[in-house]
């Protein structure tokens, strides 16, 4: 190593090596408490594939004991979370910490004179320093995002626990969560370049961070249409089981067409002049009922989108720091 990557080791090696320390001790003990938990699973004979969606009735039927296991993911659902939370957190740590300073500290101190002084050009001296911050910033994600996935897969989905749409799942794993850490890395350091300062870097990366994150999380349901479950006559509705509801529930009509109100044939009734669901359906010309859901598959095309999102977006804002580091004198 030599040069430019030289350098910028130099100046970042020290958020490396405190970077590598923490992931691995979070590795470590990750692979703790899911080695105890697996073994509790395999002692209470809970394999893959039981105990899936909220109703323990299949549970009770393969003689699990559900209040046990209520009690065990509330005992690991805490510290699941957490480990999903820090996985989610994790770009706004690398854009707010990394990405600002990386070239923001260098511009404001005017450290940056003095290597160019060495006849080494601006964008190569920013390559070198992106590079490296950006691999970091790669492996550090999917490292992450990977103990997630792998500690909460013997659970997934199951009672009262956390399931795929969950944000501490959703947004800690997967693709998006990777891309994700990327366009924190690409948001601090271009609010490092364009502001030239520091601390008001870090804040503009925090909120602009935060902003997509919510504006994703808000309108995930609407990138795709959910799958419309029909069950025909008085039948009860298909079980939910690990979908992700939309609360979009009604009737249905002869002609196919859905009726979006379930009060207007309630199943039950304290009014006794309410008449049974059956006759009510009947007068209304209904012949079933139905109720929108994301199937668990569903999953990976959220996932795809917010990652091309997430890319899309920080590829704009790395090509707008290129013509700003081209054009703009040091």
């Amino acid at each position: 190593m030599k040069g430019t990557f030289w350098l910028a080791w130099r100046q970042q090696r020290t958020a490396v090596v405190i970077g590598a320390v923490l992931l691995a001790a979070c590795a470590a003990w990750v692979a703790f408490r899911r080695a105890d938990m697996t073994a509790w699973l395999d002692s209470h004979h809970i394999g893959a594939g039981l105990c899936k969606g909220w109703d323990p009735e299949e549970c009770q039927k393969a003689g699990v004991d559900v209040d046990a296991l209520h009690r065990m993911l509330g005992d690991y659902g805490d510290s699941l979370r957490a480990l999903g939370s820090l996985s989610a957190a994790l770009p706004v740590i690398i854009g707010v910490f990394w990405g600002a300073p990386l070239v923001g500290r260098e511009l404001e101190s005017g450290t940056w004179k003095l290597a160019l002084t060495q006849g080494v050009g601006v964008r190569r001296l920013f390559a070198s320093r992106f590079a490296l911050a950006a691999a970091c910033a790669l492996v550090g994600s999917v490292v992450l995002a990977g103990l997630v996935a792998w500690w909460w897969s013997p659970v997934s989905n199951m009672l009262d626990g956390l399931y795929w749409h969950d944000g501490f799942i959703f947004n800690a794993t997967g693709p998006a969560a990777v891309a994700c850490a990327l366009f924190g890395l690409v948001a601090g350091t271009a609010a490092g370049v364009l502001l030239r300062r520091t601390l008001p870097a870090m804040g503009t990366a925090l909120v602009a961070i935060a902003g997509l994150r919510l504006l994703l999380n808000t309108f995930r349901s609407d990138w795709i249409s959910p799958a419309v479950r029909i069950s025909q006559g008085t039948a009860p509705r298909e079980y939910v089981g690990s979908a992700w509801s939309t609360g979009d529930f009604g009737f249905v009509r002869a002609d196919g067409s859905l009726f979006p109100d379930p009060s207007i044939c309630p199943v039950y009734s304290s009014d006794p002049t309410t008449p049974p669901m059956g006759r009510c359906m009947t007068e209304h010309g209904f012949t079933g009922r139905y109720h929108k859901v994301f199937p668990v598959g569903d999953f990976w095309a959220f996932q795809w989108i917010e990652t091309a999102v997430y890319l899309g977006v920080a590829a704009v804002l790395f090509a707008g720091i290129c013509v700003v580091l081209r054009r703009r004198p040091i």
